[in-house]
């Protein structure tokens, strides 16, 4: 299984419900993008949505800027964790699992879903790049050595299925100037494309928790 944070969260902790909204964001997505003809419920739905935004709006911070840095605010809006697992709380991002990290390799599974659809039954290669980084940046942030992605490198070799369970492997490798991820999403075996990932090498306490504003206590 996966190793186990060592680090202090970059950013606040998603909440329950943000969590639970963001696989039904996904679901709903997927359906209606398989819609054929108008249903009345999508006429309800947006309807609802509408009075939703409505409430949720006058619900948080002021100020959209990140609470983050020296002069965060309560007034700005809380930022939550993105080293790990972002597309477990924000819809646009692939979820993923890993079942093995450590500071040299990482493996793991994703299944991307038909909201990421480019063309027919295949994965637009712009969310392949967000996974790439997303899934480097995890293990380097879990084994406690991160920092800002410098250059990507990908190569497409095979067309990536969308709907079907893919497995990912990452080598890790620290160098002069920082780290170099090599990074393979692969089917049954068979490489579909990889990434050459440089990011930044920083100590985790230069980039977690004291830059980072606490939620808000309101009233």
């Amino acid at each position: 299984m996966a190793e186990a944070r060592r680090v202090p969260p970059f950013g606040e902790t998603p909440l329950p419900q943000t969590v639970a909204a963001a696989a039904a964001l996904r679901r709903l997505g997927a359906l209606l993008l398989s819609l054929e003809h108008p249903h009345p419920a999508v006429d309800e739905l947006l309807a609802r949505v509408a009075e939703t935004e409505q409430e949720l709006a006058a619900a948080v911070a002021p100020d959209p800027a990140p609470r983050f840095g020296a002069n965060a605010t309560p007034d700005q809006r809380v930022y939550l964790d993105h080293a790990f697992d972002i597309g477990a709380f924000n819809p646009c991002f692939p979820e993923y699992v890993f079942d093995h990290l450590d500071e040299e390799s990482a493996r793991g599974r994703i299944t991307f879903p038909l909201n990421h659809e480019g063309p027919p039954g295949l994965v637009h290669g712009g969310f392949l790049g967000v996974f790439f980084d997303a899934v480097v940046q995890h293990q380097s942030c879990a084994v406690g050595l991160s920092g800002k992605t410098r250059s990507m490198d990908i190569t497409y070799r095979r067309p990536t299925p969308i709907l079907v369970e893919l497995d990912f492997d990452i080598t890790r490798t620290l160098v002069e100037r920082g780290i170099e991820s090599t990074a393979r999403l692969l089917r049954a075996g068979e490489v579909l494309c990889s990434a050459l990932v440089r990011t930044v090498a920083s100590p985790v306490d230069r980039l977690a928790t004291v830059h980072y504003g606490k939620r808000a206590v309101r009233g």
